[in-house]
């Protein structure tokens, strides 16, 4: 670890943080200094106006009221594509019935664009119809068009095979309406041709459950409720909610994430039968992880994170979906996982008011992360060598099965915020304050105060890279405030507003050092170099100690040349060899 902390620290900082959530912590002011010597990541949580009995007290209100449309309005292109697929049906005579299923309905019933067009149809198979239509295309003398098939696959939520095609520069799918027949230790159905009224009641929500008849140009909610869920505001499933989910459990986690998006309410009995423990290890045994990773992923990346993370939270599903190894230390805390999600809560309060605009899509996602994994920092298990792995790299590699590199990169951010939390004292005061005691377990050049904090800000954005922004506002999110939280107060929008004056403060201190996209810059002496002035013939950690060197003299001497580079090593080395 970059920064030495004990176990009791750690239980201490956490039996802190769940202190606060009931009002018995009482913040503290940051102490004026002259030097600091930061010893342990502070995990005391600055919540930034939340108050998990807040939270707790929302999911009980009533659900909001919808505007939702009479009919749906469609684009001049989606009259195209529609009016093309009935002339395939009167040229071939055809009694199919064409139904545009799903997310489409329920989104333009909503009023909002949506360019996701499946097409449902009664009876035959989407491969067989996209053959029609371009027969029908060659008939009229215009070009047939490639026909995708995407075959089921089961893990990844496609129970039947789907054709695609693209008609007016739009991707549409093509399946059949389909009935589906559950065994007891499988997600995976046995599937058969099925009435539009059988293929409504076996998907996952009623307001998913709409159909709009291409031939008919009518809305039809067989469920008979599809559109009244949608005007209330409701998650509800077609049929029991528990038998719902037992036959496949993502769709516990695909309720979560459109009540989530939509600010919709969670049916009580939804959730009740979500919180059940058969449910629970539903999830656990009959859906991939892949799966799991995909849908918390698109929940992360979603207008609204916190509120699906709180969901998971109160639906006692977190442990479920953020398992961790068989062993692992320190032992969490109870509660921990309230925990996680207010930290998670008072980074998407931080991100608002700092400004999206600051992060791109990627950072904003992995800033997230970074936040709703802060407790568990400190929290390592051991692989098969015995070596200590953070379990953050567990949760990511294992439990949700996503990139690598995401669980790289978030580790790298708990580790560059800790750094961060030391620097940006003397980065953000207007003294003339001595950096004299930043413990970072490492040596450096001995050089001018002014230097020193370019050589130590330049050694943390070359190991975060893109990144530091994320780091520097996770840090910001972490550093010591004089604000009450237990107290509903303006002050706290006063509080976001001096973070985010915090946050520019920095990031404009690093620009002034001409530091931005400092890992682009390349060293001025290469390894060859070296070792010709160190008079040796092969490398080794003798040629990395000096390349270490020469890095930080070059960042302490923006200006400085290759040859006064080599000088300044000759000296050096000179010097080191007398004192031997």
């Amino acid at each position: 670890m970059l920064l030495k902390s004990t176990r009791a620290m750690t239980h201490r900082i956490f039996s802190l943080q769940l202190q606060a959530h009931i009002g018995v912590f009482k913040p503290f002011v940051l102490p004026t200094f002259r030097t600091v010597k930061f010893k342990s990541l502070d995990l005391r949580p600055k919540l930034l106006g939340f108050n998990p009995r807040h939270r707790a007290m929302a999911t009980l209100i009533s659900p909001p009221c919808v505007q939702v449309k009479d009919k749906i309005d469609l684009t001049d292109k989606e009259k195209k594509i529609f009016e093309r697929l009935l002339q395939v049906i009167r040229h071939f005579n055809l009694q199919t019935q064409l139904r545009v299923a799903g997310g489409w309905v329920r989104d333009k019933l909503l009023g909002k664009d949506c360019y996701d067009i499946d097409i449902a149809l009664d009876d035959m198979l989407g491969r067989e119809f996209c053959e029609k239509i371009n027969e029908y295309l060659s008939s009229t003398g215009e070009e047939a068009q490639g026909i995708g098939v995407i075959q089921c696959n089961p893990d990844q939520s496609k129970h039947l095979e789907t054709a695609r095609m693209r008609l007016f520069d739009i991707w549409i799918d093509f399946v059949n309406l389909r009935s589906e027949d559950y065994s007891e230790n499988s997600r995976i159905p046995t599937m058969r041709f099925g009435t539009a009224e059988e293929d409504a009641y076996r998907r996952d929500l009623t307001i998913n459950s709409l159909f709009y008849n291409i031939n008919t140009s009518l809305v039809e909610d067989f469920t008979g409720r599809g559109i009244a869920d949608l005007k209330s505001g409701k998650i509800v499933t077609p049929l029991p909610p528990k038998d719902t989910f037992l036959d496949d459990p993502l769709r516990v986690l695909r309720a979560i994430r459109f009540g989530a998006r939509f600010g919709f309410t969670l049916d009580e009995e939804l959730k009740k039968a979500a919180a059940e423990d058969d449910v629970k290890t539903a999830i656990a045994e009959k859906i991939s992880r892949e799966r799991i990773g995909h849908e918390i992923d698109l929940m992360i990346s979603g207008n609204q994170p916190v509120k699906a993370m709180s969901y998971i939270s109160d639906l006692l599903l977190f442990w479920v979906v953020f398992s961790f190894p068989p062993k692992f230390e320190p032992p969490t805390l109870e509660g921990c996982h309230r925990l996680c999600v207010s930290y998670m809560d008072a980074a998407w309060n931080l991100i608002q008011v700092t400004g999206c605009s600051t992060f791109n899509d990627e950072q904003r996602r992995i800033f997230l992360y970074a936040a709703l994994f802060l407790p568990f920092t400190q929290t390592i298990y051991r692989d098969n060598k015995a070596k200590k792995i953070p379990v953050v790299n567990y949760i990511f590699r294992n439990s949700l099965k996503l990139k690598a590199s995401d669980a790289d990169t978030v580790i790298s951010v708990h580790r560059a915020t800790e750094k961060f939390l030391s620097l940006i004292p003397f980065i953000a005061s207007n003294e003339d304050i001595q950096i004299a005691e930043v413990d970072w377990e490492r040596e450096t050049l001995d050089v001018p105060v002014a230097s020193k904090l370019r050589v130590l800000a330049g050694l943390l954005l070359r190991e975060i890279k893109d990144f530091w922004r994320v780091a520097l506002l996770v840090s910001v999110l972490l550093y010591p405030t004089a604000i009450d939280w237990s107290i509903d107060s303006s002050d706290k929008h006063f509080e976001l507003d001096k973070r985010r004056e915090l946050f520019k403060t920095v990031e404009n201190s690093v620009m002034k050092l001409d530091l931005d996209r400092i890992w682009e810059m390349k060293p001025l002496v290469n390894g060859k170099d070296i070792m010709s002035v160190l008079q040796l013939k092969t490398g080794g950690p003798i040629v990395k100690e000096w390349q270490q060197k020469l890095l930080e003299w070059q960042l302490a001497h923006p200006s400085g040349t290759a040859e006064e580079c080599v000088d300044w090593m000759r000296q050096n080395h000179s010097k080191r060899a007398r004192m031997e």
